[in-house]
């Protein structure tokens, strides 16, 4: 009964570790590896659902997930991952070196325009800025992001960006160096 099913997952999971290019170039020319508690592959419309523990690798690029759902029928290269979590969340090394994270209710990964749309509870944080809204879309190429509120009364749902300054960050670094001595 399962060895129709073998070839056929074999296949999506081709098509799908086929796709891409980076935030960092090298993330892009990495495979796409998923590993969850149970899978369900849908061959003949090209879909798979991973539910339970997801976790998505490509390169430096980790989605963690309540479950994902795999969208392949545009093809090699033009997949879909739709992840779905309490927070979903999402990490990354820039090509500078710069790390990049997010988390949001649900995270879209486009492998063809390599963009990521974080929506519900959204929050992404790249170097010393954070940036939280209803929405966000963070292009991982060009470093690009648009974020915007949802409808809100008495200041909910508007984007809110927090800039730490250089003298902060030291300030706190050295307080928690310190702190992290005194309990030795």
């Amino acid at each position: 009964m399962y060895k129709p099913l073998i070839p056929l997952a074999t296949s999506l999971l081709l098509v799908i570790a086929s796709g891409a290019v980076s935030a960092s170039e090298d993330d892009f020319s990495q495979p796409i590896k998923i590993g969850s508690n149970t899978q369900f592959i849908d061959g003949k419309n090209k879909t798979a659902l991973y539910k339970e523990d997801v976790l998505i690798t490509q390169g430096s690029l980790v989605i963690e997930a309540d479950e994902v759902e795999v969208i392949a029928s545009e093809g090699s290269g033009r997949e879909i991952f739709i992840a779905r979590g309490k927070p979903a969340s999402y990490s990354q090394t820039l090509e500078d070196g710069t790390p990049v994270s997010a988390k949001a209710n649900e995270i879209r990964y486009e492998v063809i325009n390599r963009t990521i749309s974080l929506s519900g509870n959204a929050e992404l944080q790249q170097d010393t800025s954070k940036v939280q809204g209803d929405n966000i879309t963070f292009d991982m190429i060009t470093e690009q992001l648009l974020a915007t509120g949802g409808a809100g009364e008495n200041g909910e749902g508007r984007v809110t960006t927090v800039f730490t300054p250089e003298s902060i960050r030291k300030t706190s670094s050295k307080k928690e160096d310190k702190d992290s001595e005194d309990n030795q």
